[in-house]
This record gives structure tokens, sequence and C-alpha cells, in this order.
């Protein structure tokens, strides 16, 4: 491994080589970038993922020498107002991404999407309405994909057009949980669940007005299950977000969760029946931190969304969301929900089996782990 560098020094270095740029911004994520260097290079990931995984950091860090650049060439990005952003968050598979495109029909919500969150700064010179060239490049790429593996789409659930998770955003501040892996592995896992967020949060709020004032839209749509580490820091940044959480059994979101992390772990040797008690702590402790953030916040702010009642009257909770925020429901906004809903019926889901032990975990450990989740949320087990 001798011959990939993890240093922070020399990822700096070769980022603003590849910029021309050397104006990072405030250094408050370099102790993060450090953390995930050091995680990389110390938990057996081959030679292979090691230059992968540090390009990926690379690129990252070559788009914030960009954004800082586009701040300082237009500072009234600063001014940018956000109004009642619409956040979603929740456990892992508990319908946050069904709820976020069927939401995303309102005209009036302003989503995040793919590209976006990889390149949030703007192309100095382009046209107000016209196509962003790194958006027509990975248009590009997403149908020469598609047309050269026809299964493709069965498992690529998104797409550059789809609302997508403003994780995205947080990604250049290095103090999040990145691709999702990172938050159960040392040392950056016991790191980030010590850390004080709001710089990074602060950083990712300067990053929605830089998309707001190059596409502007009436409210922001934003979703991912990250959020449940801030929600204070959110009510913080943002004193009129309306905070919607989403509940399902934890028997079919950690399991699931812990099968997905497995499968992103491609180039680690990782045994699953360790894997899978990490992830359950991590999710408990996630939510844990999340009740004691909600003693801060007032009541009005947060609705709680069972994934049952979303699957049986996905329009009934549509209606219950629109009455709780009091937001306006507009007849094209009614007009496009219902449409979208019908073209994507919700499936009713019958009781999953899973390979509990596959992961090291048990049914028992689950539960008793969550019973103070399905306590407080009254979760339905079916």
């Amino acid at each position: 491994m001798a011959d990939v560098d993890m240093s922070v020094e020399g990822l700096l270095a070769k980022a603003r080589e590849k910029a021309g740029l050397d104006d990072f911004g405030s250094d408050d994520f370099l102790e993060g970038l450090g953390k995930l260097l050091e995680t990389y290079s110390s938990t057996g990931w081959d030679e292979k993922s090691q230059k992968r995984l540090r390009r990926r950091l690379g690129d990252l860090l070559v788009v914030r020498l960009k954004i800082e650049a586009a701040f300082k060439r237009h500072p009234e990005i600063h001014d940018e107002v956000i109004r009642q952003p619409l956040y979603l968050t929740g456990l892992p598979r508990t319908g946050t991404s069904a709820l976020l495109n069927l939401l995303a029909n309102d005209p009036a919500h302003r989503p995040m999407k793919l590209w976006e969150g990889l390149n949030p700064d703007p192309v100095e010179g382009l046209p107000r309405g016209a196509e962003d060239p790194r958006y027509v490049a990975m248009k590009q790429w997403e149908e020469e994909t598609l047309r050269a593996n026809k299964d493709f789409d069965k498992i690529h659930h998104t797409s550059i057009d789809t609302p997508e998770e403003c994780i995205h955003l947080l990604n250049h501040t290095f103090q999040d949980v990145q691709f999702g892996i990172e938050t159960m592995m040392e040392p950056y896992a016991s790191w980030f669940q010590q850390q004080d967020h709001r710089p990074s949060y602060r950083y990712y709020k300067e990053l929605l007005k830089m998309l707001q004032w190059q596409r502007p839209g009436d409210r922001w749509l934003l979703k991912s299950p990250g959020h449940l580490w801030a929600l204070d820091i959110l009510v913080e940044m943002f004193p009129d977000a309306c905070l919607i959480i989403t509940h399902r059994n934890p028997l079919e979101a950690v399991t699931s969760y812990a099968s997905m992390m497995h499968a992103m772990m491609k180039g680690r040797d990782y045994d699953p029946k360790t894997l899978g008690p990490v992830v359950l702590e991590y999710l408990a402790r996630k939510v844990e931190s999340s009740l004691e953030q909600r003693k801060a916040i007032a009541v009005e702010r947060i609705l709680d969304i069972q994934f049952n009642d979303f699957v049986a009257d996905p329009l009934g909770t549509v209606n219950t969301i629109y009455d709780h925020f009091q937001l306006p429901m507009t007849a094209v906004a009614k007009q496009q929900i219902e449409a979208y809903a019908a073209e994507h019926p919700m499936g009713k889901h019958g009781k999953h089996e899973y390979d509990f032990a596959e992961f090291g975990l048990s049914e028992k450990a689950i539960l008793d782990r969550f019973g103070f989740y399905i306590e407080r949320f009254d979760v339905p087990m079916n």
C-alpha cells in the first residue's frame, strides 16, 4: 500500500494543482478529512479501493475549491434567504425516498438533484436557464450505461433527474455520513458521533443558498436519514423548518441496512457477522440522539409518520403533512401528486423474512435494543 498516498497534505496539494485554486475556505473540514483518510488506511481496504476512495475525496476537495472561488465572485449568494424547508428523515428503509418522490410533484417544492449535489458551484458565464454542461455530461453517461446494460435500470433506483439525498452537499464538509459505511468504521465512527455538527451544517446552508441562487424554487424539499444526528441544528439554522420523521419495524430496517452496508464494502474483507451488531448499535444511537434533540424543538415543527400508514394511504399522508405544516395545496399540486401516486402505487408488503444469523443478529437482539423506539412511537410490528 506504500504507493497510495493517504496523507492530508498530499491530497490537498493534488486538489490545488488540479483546480488551479488554493483557497478551501474555513479549515474546520481538515480534521474530518484526516479521520476519513486514517479510516481508509487502517481498516483493511485493498489497494484498488484505497485509490478509488482517495480519488473521491480529491474530487470533493476540487469542488470545494471551486465553491469558495464562486463565493468570492458572487458574495450576494450569502444574502439568499431559505424559507420553510421541508425535511424528510428517519431510519433507513422507512419510506423517505418514496415520500420524497411523491412530494416532489408539487411545483412549489424544490428538491435537490444528484448532479447538483456533486456540483453545487455555478458555471461562470452560463446564461440563466441554460443547461449546465455537467448535467449534460452526466445525462449522456447515464444513457450510455443503460444502453450498454439493459438490466441496469432494474437496480438503478435513482437518476440524475430524480430528487436525491442532500447528504451530497454535506459530503463537501467531510463531517457527515459520507457513503454511510464510514460512520460505522473506526476511527471515523467514534469521532463523528462525538462532534458538534454545526460547522458542517453552516456550510451546508450556504451551499443550499448557492443552488437556490442559480435555480430558485419556492420551498426546499430535502431528505437524508443522516439528519437524525442534527434535528436541533436544522431548526437552529432554519427556524421555520418542517421535519417529517418516518417510522417502521426495526426488524426490517436494521438487517436490510446491514445487507446494504456490506455490499458497499466491496474491496474490504469485513465479516458480515461482525458488521450486523455494529449497524444495530449505530442505528440505535442515532435514534437515541434524535430523541434527545427533540426536547429542544417545538412540537409543531415535527410530524411523525408511520410507514404502514403511508403504504396504506399515500395521498392521505400527503394531506396530513400539508395540514400539519399549513402548506398551501394548489389545484396543480393536487393533480400532479395524485397522478404520480396513481402511476406509482405503493405495494402491500407482507412479512419479510431475513437471515438474521448471516449478520450476527437475532430478532431478540434487535427488539431488545429498539424496545425504547417501538414503545415511544407505537411502531406497528407487521
